[in-house]
């Protein structure tokens, strides 16, 4: 059974949290990295996708979250940008570890931010059912 939309983003959250610190402590042209690089960027493009169709398509359309939405949208684009950075570096270059830790440090951040302020206005303006059938839809979407 799916939970709210919040507990649903927040799973997620903590994986992605999980995975840059995991990825961020290999080492060189690694199998290891190779496939937790995989399974990052595939987690936070479809986390971002189905974040954005099913919680921010619904905040923009409420005016005291509008510009919030917007701004969490932006940091989707910036974390893309980030990873096909990642992507035109060698894995046994020093560089990626340094640019896999500014992914990690932008990735925090939007969680952060998203979790401490945009959870709280949201909150003001979803009803309890729209909390749930977000939930469901997103988990649905993102777990199948």
């Amino acid at each position: 059974m799916a939970d709210n939309i919040y507990e649903e983003l927040r799973k997620d959250h903590e994986a992605q949290r999980t995975l840059l610190t995991e990825l961020t402590e290999t080492s060189g042209d690694s199998n290891e990295r190779q496939s937790l690089f995989d399974l990052l960027k595939k987690n936070l493009q479809d986390h971002a996708k189905f974040e954005e169709r099913f919680f921010y398509a619904e905040l923009m359309q409420e005016d005291m979250v509008m510009e919030k939405a917007r701004h969490s949208v932006h940091e989707h684009h910036e974390i893309d940008e980030q990873i096909e950075k990642l992507e035109s570096i060698e894995f046994s270059s020093p560089q990626w570890l340094v640019e896999a830790k500014n992914l990690q440090e932008l990735v925090e951040h939007h969680l952060k931010e998203e979790e401490q302020e945009t959870f709280q206005l949201s909150g003001k303006v979803l009803t309890d059912a729209q909390k749930k059938n977000l939930g469901q839809s997103y988990h649905k979407e993102m777990h199948t």
